[in-house]
């Protein structure tokens, strides 16, 4: 699945903790495809952090915001993306050394709308929201102030993955990278 973002075009890759064997699953890709960032999720504790720095993880995603944590990443210079939703929590996770921070879970908050709502007093923080977000969303949210998105299963398809249309799912990728620079470039015209 890695192999087929990354054909795609992806520059960036999220290997969740909870993946059988991420630690050798991320040096395996990094060594493989050095121009690709392959970072890790489903960061949960300084423990796992560390085992991810052990492997040069490029970045890490976490569900929560956890002060520690973002103070661990930020001493082993490790990018760090810890998940957060109300204002609060995502002002928190800033003030405390955060890279960017995870909007987490977008859509059952509102998608597009809550982010925009949230985004102009926010300032300049970063926002990335994941959690349900189609390749459909994507344009919208990055108007309404993200930097990045986070897409998952909108990118692998259980079907395509049980029936192993690795091709299918390169094609839906670059299709889907396709769809967002199209838009954003119509909005872009438009504003």
């Amino acid at each position: 699945m890695a192999v087929c973002a990354i054909e795609g075009g992806l520059a960036s890759i999220e290997i969740t903790w909870n993946t059988p064997h991420a630690q050798q699953l991320v040096r395996r890709l990094s060594q493989a495809f050095p121009n690709r960032a392959i970072g890790v999720g489903t960061i949960l504790t300084v423990e796992q952090l560390q085992q991810a720095a052990d492997v040069d993880a490029a970045f890490a995603f976490a569900p929560h915001t956890n002060v520690p944590l973002i103070q661990m990443a930020r001493s082993l210079g490790i990018p760090i993306i810890p998940g957060a939703l109300t204002p609060s929590e995502i002002v928190t996770a800033w003030q405390a050394g955060a890279t960017a921070v995870k909007v987490f879970p977008i859509q059952a908050v509102g998608g597009a709308a809550y982010l925009q709502a949230i985004a102009a007093p926010l300032n300049d923080i970063p926002l990335i929201p994941t959690g349900g977000v189609t390749l459909e969303q994507t344009p919208e949210l990055l108007q309404a102030g993200a930097i990045a998105v986070g897409l998952s299963s909108q990118l692998f398809p259980r079907q395509l993955v049980q029936t192993e249309d690795w091709a299918g799912i390169t094609r839906r990728i670059q299709e889907g990278i396709q769809h967002i620079q199209t838009e954003h470039d119509q909005s872009s015209s438009n504003s």
